[in-house]
């Protein structure tokens, strides 16, 4: 069967969720989307407005919005109003919904979760239509954060990722000439306390929609409490609202100590580089940092309602080390090494250790299907760095957690026969903890080793490429490509499927982003004969493998 025989005929317009040519509502989007950072770039801002409410009314962006919202992983969290839309036709009455006339969002619903160091934060999740508008508005706002971020700021931003932060980090600090001294910048309750008059006065985007998402209050425990400062944790636009409240300290830095390769930065070897809203500085000297570039900083946040902690805001040398991102830096005899931090490593095995010890009775196999994933993504997020004696560290104490797992379970059994149960020898790697599959499948289920996870060099993205601009359209179609091939390394059969659909979903023909999820289609069904091999199975995106069935 060939591919066209097993994907739908769409025409332009839709009457139906499953009929939407999401190409061309992708195509239609991006238009819109690469004139806004055009106008942008010219500082025209009466001709972005008017293309951002051309993109705002419009009924391709309407349904990637929504398609965002019901596809995510917060898709079945509810809001207040205890909504979700999770069958096709909800979500296509939805989109009649997304009017700006009329529109008032309802209070965010508080919840907390546990933060690393505890604590708790607070996240407020909006209802579905209002995190709908957030999305839709979004598609019209991102195209000029893009345009105007800073070179170095890599927190939720397209194409970014905590590991070209800390590849630029070593760009910095790797040089014997490089700076020896390093600002740690901590904010303190960014989200919580961004000014209000700020967002509104320099966010290019609608001010009557943004003052309502700002002003919308949230509901604990039944009771309505009003929002004077903040940006909610939880909302879709929230990340690019105070990305775009942070960027603008790179040129005022550059501005008063020179840009990167100038006569004057070498004097002071001034750089930034940031994270959401977690930041180092690099200093000639302590002094300078202390007496010249904290003040400034201290200024800029201070503008946005926001203030430095005084007890986590610290000047360190390099040679001591920092952590950063869950990373290490440090120089040993003027050698840089990035590692895993020790508080990283020690919050992974913790949370394995209370797995098993809230898990004792249940069977390996479970206990396989539940770490490895959490294996693997704890390893993929270090595999950049200098990580290969700590992947063999993370082995053993995870071995020596099972070990004392499968002993409580059988106290009376000698250890022997512990080991003959639980942990087999495969190729070269002893002690592999495994379990029979069930129903007479044959084989085992295995452990991941970490130790197995190949350590390999970033490549960091170009600090200007702008995704939102022709003219870096290939450059990112090529780092996509690349980005892909090292998630699907190990893969063959994925591998072979994404070569031969030249890296694209067969549905939507829209490229595949290497964190993206997939789905893998049946060519021929097997339940009609079907067989596992590549040449019958097809990558999909979610939401496209649905519409081909026909189900939510």
């Amino acid at each position: 069967m060939s591919k066209t025989s097993v994907i739908p005929a769409f025409s332009h317009s839709a009457d139906d969720w499953h009929s939407i040519n999401w190409e061309l509502m992708n195509q239609r989007v991006k238009g819109l989307q690469v004139r806004i950072a055009k106008a942008t770039l010219k500082s025209n801002w009466r001709q972005v407005k008017q293309l951002q409410r051309m993109l705002t009314h419009s009924f391709a962006a309407k349904v990637l919005a929504i398609r965002r919202v019901t596809e995510n992983r917060g898709k079945s969290t509810t809001g207040v109003d205890g909504e979700i839309w999770n069958t096709p036709a909800l979500k296509w009455d939805a989109i009649n919904t997304l009017k700006r006339k009329g529109y008032k969002p309802k209070p965010l619903k508080r919840v907390y979760i546990p933060k690393a160091n505890g604590k708790l934060r607070p996240l407020g999740i909006p209802t579905m239509r209002d995190r709908a508008m957030q999305a839709l508005y979004l598609l019209a706002l991102e195209p000029v954060s893009e345009s105007t971020a800073d070179r170095n700021s890599y927190g939720f931003r397209p194409h970014r990722s905590c590991a070209d932060a800390i590849e630029q980090c070593f760009v910095n600090l790797s040089r014997k000439s490089s700076a020896q001294w390093v600002l740690e910048g901590d904010i303190k309750g960014c989200f919580d306390h961004i000014s209000h008059n700020w967002l509104i006065d320099n966010i290019p985007m609608d001010k009557s929609i943004l003052r309502k998402w700002l002003k919308a209050g949230f509901m604990e425990s039944g009771k309505l409490s009003p929002t004077d400062a903040g940006t909610p944790q939880g909302g879709i636009i929230s990340p690019v609202l105070a990305n775009m409240a942070l960027d603008g300290l790179e040129t005022v830095l550059e501005s008063r100590f020179g840009k990167k390769n100038t006569k004057a930065s070498y004097k002071t070897k001034v750089n930034y580089v940031r994270y959401a809203d977690d930041f180092i500085i690099t200093g000639i000297s302590k002094e300078l940092l202390e007496t010249e570039v904290l003040p400034l900083v201290k200024a800029f946040m201070a503008e946005r309602g926001l203030q430095l902690s005084e007890e986590k805001t610290l000047i360190t040398n390099i040679e001591k080390g920092f952590d950063f991102l869950g990373q290490n830096v440090r120089k040993y005899d003027g050698k840089m090494l990035i590692k895993p931090s020790n508080k990283n490593v020690k919050t992974f095995l913790q949370s394995i250790r209370e797995y098993l010890n809230s898990h004792k009775t249940v069977p390996a196999r479970a206990v396989i299907a539940k770490l490895n994933p959490m294996i693997r993504g704890w390893c993929n997020y270090h595999r950049w760095i200098c990580a290969s004696e700590t992947f063999k560290y993370i082995d053993y104490r995870i071995w020596k957690m099972l070990w004392q797992w499968c002993k409580r379970i059988h106290l009376n059994r000698r250890k022997r026969w512990i080991k003959e149960k639980y942990f087999k020898t495969v190729g070269d790697r002893n002690w592999v903890f495994s379990a029979p599959k069930p129903n007479g499948e044959g084989g085992h289920y295995r452990l991941l080793s970490a130790a197995r996870v190949k350590v390999d060099k970033h490549v960091k993205i170009r600090a200007l490429a702008n995704c939102y601009l022709p003219e870096d359209e290939q450059y990112f179609e090529r780092l996509k490509v690349q980005r892909l091939k090292k998630s699907l390394a190990g893969n063959m059969k994925l591998w072979k499927i994404a070569i031969r659909q030249d890296y694209k979903c067969a549905i939507c023909n829209q490229s595949f982003h290497w964190e993206d999820n997939w789905d893998v289609h049946h060519i021929i069904r097997r339940v009609d004969g079907g067989s596992d091999n590549s040449s019958n199975l097809m990558m999909l995106h979610i939401n496209c493998h649905r519409q081909i069935h026909g189900i939510t």
